[in-house]
């Protein structure tokens, strides 16, 4: 396992630089994402996810509530980042996404947050929805790395990217940490108003899975490379996790880091749809256990319910 991340020696051999110009380039007909808008953001175009030229904040720190691995005893330096490419009507964090809070910042600015988390003691910093400020992000990356900046990067997103945007990103990201949400395109264009999210998703974990593989964690119990994949549990199974689980285990690998989150709630405007106006029972966090562990994913688990975790034995 390298001791330094792998962008240093991407800004020292001018990789890094190529890949920043490139990234830029995309806002002028935005594609950082699958809905390809194609507005020139560069003259205040807006597309769905309302992204403007400057990047966004909601806010930032350390954060104490992500999956064991990424907060360790100094947290996981968080920078949650306003607006998003999904339009998920159930999302928990609709003040950030869909109401737009938050405030603009310079790429200066946003490099002193990430030199700021890791002066703290975060042991990473983890983009929060970075798909509609990728550029943004390597801009501001590029000021800390000058400025010293030297903690695995974590790209925590909702699974709907543009491997075109993804496989620029090998050697900077560190950690993919993905949401695999749906299992049928339908279900998830009705909730998200994504198309072919299923798709998207899929490609991009096979992308992800090649550049960086299977979460490592050194002796510390601090993750510092591979894909973290996160699966929310819905209600009335509208989320189809046994056919996203399946695909994990047989495409991407049995040995794969899998969140299965049990914290689903009626949120946004989900109390609209009777089918999601309910929280999930024990009986539906039980079903998915059982599908992970009949299908070899023995390093999946329920965060919030080792209760459940231990009685199936599943690690």
């Amino acid at each position: 396992m390298k001791s330094e991340p792998s962008y240093i020696d991407l800004y020292k051999n001018g990789e890094f630089e190529k890949r920043r110009k490139y990234l830029w380039s995309k806002l002028s007909s935005c594609t950082l994402c699958p809905r390809e808008c194609k507005v020139n953001r560069l003259e205040g175009e807006l597309g769905f996810c309302e992204g403007e030229k400057n990047v966004h904040v909601s806010s930032f720190g350390p954060h104490f509530g992500e999956e064991e691995p990424l907060v360790g005893f100094g947290g996981s330096g968080t920078i949650f980042f306003t607006h998003c490419n999904l339009g998920c009507i159930f999302c928990q964090n609709y003040n950030i996404s869909h109401l737009k809070e938050g405030n603009e910042y310079s790429f200066h600015d946003v490099a002193q947050m990430m030199l700021s988390l890791q002066k703290t003691g975060c042991h990473n910093i983890n983009l929060v929805t970075p798909t509609q400020y990728v550029p943004q992000i390597i801009e501001s990356l590029k000021i800390a790395i000058e400025l010293g900046l030297n903690l695995p990067i974590v790209y925590n997103c909702g699974g709907y990217e543009s491997t075109d945007v993804i496989e620029k990103l090998d050697g900077i990201i560190d950690i993919y940490m993905p949401d695999a949400k749906f299992g049928d395109n339908d279900i998830a264009e009705k909730y998200t108003g994504a198309k072919n999210y299923v798709n998207h998703l899929e490609a991009t974990l096979i992308e992800m899975q090649r550049q960086v593989g299977v979460l490592e964690i050194n002796n510390k119990g601090l993750a510092k490379r591979g894909i973290l994949i996160r699966h929310l549990i819905m209600p009335n199974n509208i989320a189809g996790s046994e056919k996203v689980l399946k695909f994990i285990a047989e495409k991407i690998s049995k040995d794969s880091f899998v969140n299965i989150m049990s914290q689903y709630r009626p949120s946004y405007k989900a109390n609209e749809y009777p089918e999601l106006a309910q929280r999930i029972t024990s009986n539906d966090m039980v079903n998915v256990l059982e599908v992970a562990k009949d299908l070899g994913l023995q390093r999946s688990f329920i965060y919030s319910s080792k209760y459940i975790n231990n009685l199936l034995n599943v690690k």
